[in-house]
């Protein structure tokens, strides 16, 4: 069953032009009724720097490009769009944004709530029917995480959708904590050194997956949503489960840098800074190769 609905870009595109004389409004209609304080512009200032450090850095803006920005209803991605809309509207995003929502069939899922909010601000998008739900429950045993398939199977509708649209990427709201709790369970429970890159090109090779909230934290995050009063929806499947890995993983994560603030931010930057020859991965550092001078000379 598909049940798509999307506004148009040139609605978005008239609404973003200001008024008849051609004048632009100073703020994009999501910040009109943002607070004033000054703890919530150091706030915004900060995370739409690291979203313009990220974006530069990786080289994801393509002028003229078309990015389909993943809408869940949680506090990350309402984030990921503001701020994204926020740089578009100042001119320093010259990229077409669609946002979209893929509707999962989630039990009691408010549908109207995210349709009407991106209405209300003139925010070009598309909503999705495909019940996922059903196919989850269906097909995990029980007692076991749906995670992985979910993320899966939302992942491949998403692609989907982008290809459709004309899109370039799918860009998406993982922030520096998701990445690191997906380093530490890839290093405890899968034996591997591997976590969220900010700029992914996927097994098709003909769409990237960027993520430009990558360098920003979580608690930011929350602090921007509450101060924006995004109408936040609870996820209701896997977001319901207790025990999950990730939840023990972000557990850890949060009492180490209580008791050692700024761990985060160090462990964010050795993800940057590796060195594959004090690690021990034959396939990136040719370790039967390295010779040394002694062996060099007796050979000459």
């Amino acid at each position: 069953m598909l049940d798509t609905a999307r506004t148009s870009a040139n609605d978005a595109s008239e609404s973003e032009s200001g008024d008849a004389a051609g004048s632009v409004a100073p703020v994009h209609p999501l910040y009109v009724d943002a607070p004033e304080s000054v703890s919530f512009k150091k706030l915004r200032k900060r995370l739409v720097r690291e979203v313009r450090e990220t974006i530069s850095a990786h080289a994801m803006a393509k002028p003229g490009s078309r990015w389909l920005v993943g809408i869940s209803g949680g506090k990350d991605s309402y984030g990921l769009l503001a701020i994204l809309l926020d740089l578009k509207w100042r001119g320093l995003l010259p990229v077409d944004l669609l946002a979209c929502n893929l509707d999962q069939g989630q039990p009691n899922f408010p549908k109207h709530v995210l349709p009407e909010w991106l209405a209300r601000y003139g925010i070009a998008h598309r909503i999705e029917y495909r019940d996922t739900y059903s196919v989850v429950t269906e097909k995990v045993a029980e007692n076991s995480t749906y995670c992985a398939l979910c993320s899966r199977l939302r992942r491949g509708n998403l692609y989907r959708i982008a290809r459709e649209e004309g899109c370039e990427a799918l860009v998406l709201g993982h922030h520096r904590d998701d990445c690191l709790e997906t380093f530490f369970m890839n290093l405890l429970h899968a034996g591997r050194l591997s976590a969220m890159p900010a700029k992914l090109l996927n097994d098709e090779g003909d769409l990237f997956v960027f993520r430009p909230l990558i360098n920003s934290a979580e608690e930011d995050l929350a602090r921007f949503a509450e101060a924006m009063r995004f109408p936040i929806i609870p996820c209701d499947l896997c977001g319901s489960q207790d025990g999950l890995q990730r939840n023990l993983t972000k557990t850890m994560l949060s009492d180490l840098e209580t008791r050692y603030p700024g761990r985060k931010a160090v462990m964010m930057k050795a993800l940057a800074n590796v060195r594959a020859g004090h690690l021990l991965d034959p396939s990136l550092f040719d370790f039967a190769g390295l010779t040394s001078k002694t062996t060099q000379q007796e050979e000459d």
